[in-house]
Formats: structure tokens, C-alpha cells, sequence
């Protein structure tokens, strides 16, 4: 499976002082970046869903829509949230793209700090869970803290992934990756931001037994002011589910999904 975590800050570009600028051009930008890495499984951090940046329009939608994908998608605040009111804020939040069919979807909230959003994606193998992390280290930790609960409630396979913010180098990591058990795909703690000249490991990508990683890169794109993380891996399965045929990546493409489902019909045909 291919994954990619790209905190795209809402398609603005890198520069600061275009952040409320219109994502149009550079969304497609983004675009065309995905369509050539050809991702099963994408987590997106700071997606506009539908101010006057984006011209009213959901950029997870967009996207998911180009690639074929299914998808997923919440506003970071929860619904009583004083933040749901304020203008361009009010539309900011986080989504998943997957080109697998979901299985279940969660949207937890932490308690504690301004962004709170956690989505747990269920899909046939593997659950993953999308979080942006506080800039104030109290808060962190007891976002930390509540998401080491909820990782610990399932028994699969699974990816934590996002914008962890942790200022503190990787000390902070370590701590939770002792707790949790978990294992950081960049093994090697290669900077993320800021993309022009990276020096902060701030996205992380992380993994439970049963996942094998088999390749990591950090892809050296300019169209956020975060640089995206790509990580291919395996999770471990029963022999009798990998016999099942690979979906094509375009899952809009009409022809390929009937084709798929004449393979999946001939499977179950086949069997004792």
C-alpha cells in the first residue's frame, strides 16, 4: 500500500503572506503531484472546505474527485465550538483519500487545544488515524496522552499520522513511541519543514507490528510550507485475502471496477 500525509496548508502555497490568497492554481499543482505518485491511502492536513480560498469549494472533495478516490473529511473544531462561527477558520479541517472503499469512519475529538480533530479511517486491513497536533507543548501532551487511548482500543494493524508539531525534537516522539509501541517510518528523522529549507521533523508517520515498511521518501515539492511524506509498506494478512485481485487506481473508471468485480465473482466461484 502507498501512503502519503501531505499537510497542504489549505493549497496557499509556502509563503506566509499568501496564506489568504485563492489555492486554485496551486490545488491543481497538487493535482497533477498526486496523480503521478498514484497513492492508495492519502491523510491531508489543512484542507479548506469551502471558503472564499478555495471559491466555496471542498478541497478534499476536488481531489477526491481527480484521483478517483473515496474520501473522508471533517472541520477541525467540534460542533459547539466557538471556532465554527469565525469566518475562513470555520472551514478549515482535515481529510483522507483512499482509492479502497472505507469500511468505518470516527471523528474523535481531544478535550484540550484549538485543534482537536482526530479521524480514524477503517479500512480492510489496516485503521489509521489522521491527527494535527497543538503548538503548546502542555496541550500536545495531553492530546498525546488521549490519543495513546484511543490507539490502544484496537487490536489491528494500524498508522497514526499528521502534523505531530513537536518543537521538541524527537525526545517528545520517543516517549509516546515507547507508550504506544508504535515505530516511526522515517527512521532516519529527516526534517519536514520548512520546505524551502528544512530543519524540523514535524510530520511523522508511524507504525504497529503487523506493518512492514518498504520504502520512505520526503518528496522535495514546494507547493505547501510543509513537505509531504510518501511511505509504501505491507500489513500482514491471511494467505486466503491476498488472493483477491488489486482494485485499479481509478476507482471511477466504469470499466475497470466491472472487470474487478468479474475477478472477485470468479474467485468466490473458484473456492472449495
Amino acid at each position: 500500500m502507498r501512503f502519503l500525509l501531505y499537510n497542504i496548508r489549505y493549497a496557499t502555497g509556502p509563503r506566509l503572506h499568501k496564506s489568504a490568497s485563492s489555492s486554485k492554481k496551486n490545488l491543481e499543482r497538487i493535482t497533477v503531484f498526486l496523480r503521478d505518485l498514484e497513492p492508495d491511502l492519502v491523510g491531508l492536513i489543512e484542507v479548506d472546505h469551502g471558503s472564499y480560498r478555495s471559491s466555496g469549494e471542498n478541497q478534499a472533495e476536488l481531489l477526491a474527485k481527480s484521483l478517483g478516490h473515496y474520501h473522508s473529511h471533517s472541520i477541525k473544531y467540534e460542533e459547539d465550538s466557538l471556532w465554527r462561527h469565525v469566518p475562513v477558520i470555520r472551514n478549515q479541517g482535515n481529510a483522507f483519500l483512499t482509492r479502497y472503499r472505507i469500511r468505518g469512519e470516527t471523528f474523535h475529538f481531544f478535550k484540550s487545544g484549538m485543534k482537536r480533530l482526530v479521524i480514524e479511517l477503517e479500512l480492510q486491513h489496516v485503521v489509521v488515524y489522521l491527527v494535527h497536533l497543538a503548538l503548546g507543548a502542555r496541550t500536545r501532551h495531553q492530546q498525546l496522552s488521549a490519543l495513546y487511548e484511543m490507539i490502544k482500543q484496537t487490536d489491528r494493524p494500524c498508522l497514526v499520522a499528521g502534523d505531530f508539531n513537536m518543537l521538541w525534537g524527537e525526545t517528545e516522539i520517543d516517549m509516546f513511541l515507547a507508550a504506544t509501541g508504535l515505530q516511526n517510518a522515517n527512521v532516519a528523522g529527516l526534517p519536514t519543514y520548512p520546505s524551502k529549507n528544512p530543519h524540523r521533523h514535524l510530520d511523522f508517520v508511524l507504525h504497529s507490528k503487523g506493518i512492514k515498511v518498504r520504502n520512505f521518501q520526503i518528496p522535495q515539492v514546494l507547493f505547501s510550507d510543509h513537505l509531504p511524506v510518501l511511505v509504501d509498506f505491507d500489513v500482514e494478512v491471511q494467505e486466503e485475502d491476498r488472493k483477491l485481485p488489486r482494485r485499479p487506481y481509478c476507482s471511477c473508471v466504469e470499466k475497470d471496477d466491472l472487470l474487478f468485480a468479474n475477478a472477485r465473482a470468479q474467485h468466490a466461484t473458484n473456492e472449495p
